[in-house]
C-alpha cells in the first residue's frame, strides 16, 4: 500500500485480521527501533475526503504517554481509535467497534492496556472521587480477579500489572459477551479480538 494515500476500500478487502496485526506489530517495532515511516501529512489529508476505510480499532487507555497511531507507526486513515482511562469498553465504545467492523470493513479490535496505569491503580487502591468513582467501578472485576503475593494496592507493583493485564482479558471477554455481531464476526474469521500491553519503558507492545 502507498502510505502516502489513505486505504482504500479494496485494499481493506483483501486484508485478513492476522495480516492487520503483524502490521500493527511491525510499526510498534519500527517505533521501538526509531525507523518511523516517513508520511506525507498532507498527502494524506487530501486523500482521505472520499471516505474511510481502516483496518482496525484499537481501544487503548487516555494516558499520553501511549499516542496509540505513534506507537503503532500509523497514519491518518489507517485505524480507529478509542480512548478511556483504564482501556475497558462500555454501550458506546462498543457501539463504535460494530460501526468500526460491520460497517467500515475493520479487520481487527486490539484492546491495548500498559504498565503503571494510573487508572488501574486508582481502583487498586479504591480511590473515591466524583465521577472518577464510577469510571473505576469498570475496572474493579480485574482488581478483584488477580491473586498474587503481597499487598494488593498501588504499592505493589506486580499487583498492579497483573490487574493491567487482566483488565484486558476481561475487557476483552465482555466485548464478546456484550455484542453478539462482533462475536459472530470472529467466530465467522472476519476479525479477530485481540489484547496486548504497552511497556512504557521499552515503547514495546506485548500480546497477552
Amino acid at each position: 500500500m502507498e502510505i502516502n494515500k489513505i486505504i482504500t476500500k479494496s485494499e481493506q478487502n483483501e486484508m485478513t485480521p492476522d495480516q492487520v496485526l503483524n502490521d500493527l506489530l511491525s510499526g510498534n517495532e519500527r517505533f521501538v527501533t526509531d525507523k518511523l515511516n516517513h508520511k506525507s501529512n498532507k498527502s494524506l489529508v487530501e486523500s482521505a475526503t472520499g471516505g474511510q476505510n481502516p483496518k482496525a480499532i484499537i481501544l487503548s487507555c487516555v494516558d499520553s504517554r501511549v499516542p496509540v497511531e505513534t506507537v503503532l507507526d500509523q497514519a491518518i486513515g489507517d485505524i480507529f481509535v478509542s480512548r478511556v482511562a483504564g482501556n475497558f469498553e462500555n454501550t458506546d465504545i462498543i457501539g463504535s467497534m460494530e460501526y468500526a467492523c460491520k460497517v467500515a470493513g475493520s479487520k481487527l479490535v486490539f484492546v491495548i492496556g500498559h504498565e503503571s496505569c494510573g487508572a488501574v491503580s486508582a481502583a487498586c487502591d479504591g480511590v473515591e472521587l466524583g465521577n472518577i468513582t464510577s469510571m473505576l467501578e469498570n475496572i474493579k472485576p480485574a482488581v478483584n480477579g488477580v491473586e498474587v503475593e503481597g499487598e494488593k494496592s498501588s504499592k505493589n507493583p506486580e499487583f498492579v500489572q497483573a490487574v493491567v493485564e487482566k483488565n484486558v482479558e476481561l475487557t476483552m471477554n465482555r466485548i464478546r459477551e456484550k455484542s453478539s455481531i462482533l462475536n459472530e464476526m470472529e467466530a465467522n474469521g472476519e476479525i479477530k479480538i485481540v489484547g496486548g500491553v504497552y511497556s512504557l519503558k521499552t515503547g514495546k507492545v506485548e500480546m497477552l
